[in-house]
């Protein structure tokens, strides 16, 4: 049934027990899923002969890791973005009040992700100031304002902040799609020339859905971000204002405001044996590597999982630190 660790690899920390887990990831195609797979590969690597980790598929908006791994269903989630994750600890922002006191971090991981309004060019509109003005009867594609939907969660307090909503738009006698939760559902209809959808505020502005979307036959104008707005958002979301440079997209000639959308946060409940997330957080940063590599023919600057990794900015979560991993970060000086 298996190698010992010890005869598997000989480098770094093993656990002789064999180990049963939990891993949260996402709908089975995007970052989450191929995250936990290198993950699951080193740990068992490492582990007893009998160890098993069963990576599981979400069927809702990205949130449900919170509160699977906060009853102990699963025992290590992603969530992002970061910022937001954070407000887990107190309730703020997406959750409402309820509060998951018992959720530990183990790792940051980099992506470099913004929140932005798409619009056609035959409105006219440049700026949230010329939409809220000329009233244009925009069909919009957003998540849904649920907080089990993080990015359907902001998307509408990024309206809201610059003064529009989901009822504004249809006085306007425009109309408002808000039934779908993952990017490619939003934005890869909004491509086709055919499409009657002429709005769409979303994030994973690195994916050729979005290039295709600003660049391609349909030519959408993104709209900059008001900074009070996003002071606004700030308050509310906890995200922070950001910017993207000109030539992110070739159509963009010159740098505009945005709402941060970054990075994932890899979590798990404080009672995770201590062994176990050590040695998870010993794989995150000494076998980065091989997850690194899977990224490297992309443009470092529009790659859905940023590289390399920064150990110091691993160890800075908005959650606090598993007690293990936080050993592991400042006994090789990543944590001071």
């Amino acid at each position: 049934m298996g190698e010992p660790a010890s005869k598997i690899l000989d480098r770094g920390p093993a656990i002789t027990r064999s180990i049963n887990l939990n891993f949260q990831g996402d709908w089975g195609q995007a970052n989450f899923h191929r995250i936990m797979s290198w993950l699951v590969q080193e740990l068992c690597d490492r582990c007893g002969p009998r160890s098993r980790v069963a990576i599981f598929s979400m069927r809702g908006g990205g949130s449900e890791g919170v509160t699977l791994v906060n009853d102990g269903e699963m025992h290590i989630a992603l969530g992002t973005p970061v910022a937001l994750m954070g407000a887990a600890q107190t309730g703020e922002a997406i959750f409402n009040g309820q509060k998951f006191p018992q959720l530990r971090a183990l790792a940051v991981l980099p992506q470099d992700d913004r929140m932005i309004l798409g619009i056609d060019p035959k409105y006219g509109c440049r700026t949230f100031a010329e939409i809220r003005e000329k009233k244009p009867p925009i069909k919009l594609v957003i998540g849904p304002d649920s907080p089990d939907s993080p990015t359907g969660w902001v998307s509408h307090r990024f309206l809201e902040a610059h003064g529009i909503t989901p009822d504004l738009i249809r006085s306007w006698g425009g109309e408002v799609v808000d039934t779908w939760c993952r990017p490619e559902q939003c934005l890869i209809p909004v491509k086709e020339t055919t499409s009657d959808i002429t709005a769409a505020v979303h994030e994973a502005i690195m994916t050729p859905w979005w290039t295709n979307i600003i660049d391609g036959p349909r030519k959408f104008i993104p709209v900059p971000a008001e900074p009070e707005a996003l002071e606004k958002l700030h308050k509310m979301t906890l995200l922070e204002p950001a910017t993207l440079p000109a030539g992110y997209w070739d159509s963009l000639k010159d740098e505009i405001p945005t709402l941060s959308f970054r990075d994932f946060l890899l979590f798990c409940r404080e009672d995770l044996p201590d062994d176990i997330a050590y040695l998870l957080t010993w794989c995150l940063v000494e076998t980065k590597s091989m997850i690194e590599s899977q990224y490297h023919h992309i443009n470092p600057n529009k790659t859905p999982l940023g590289y390399p990794f920064d150990p110091v900015k691993m160890a800075k979560t908005s959650l606090p630190l598993h007690p293990a991993a936080e050993r592991y970060y400042r006994e090789h000086g990543y944590l001071s």
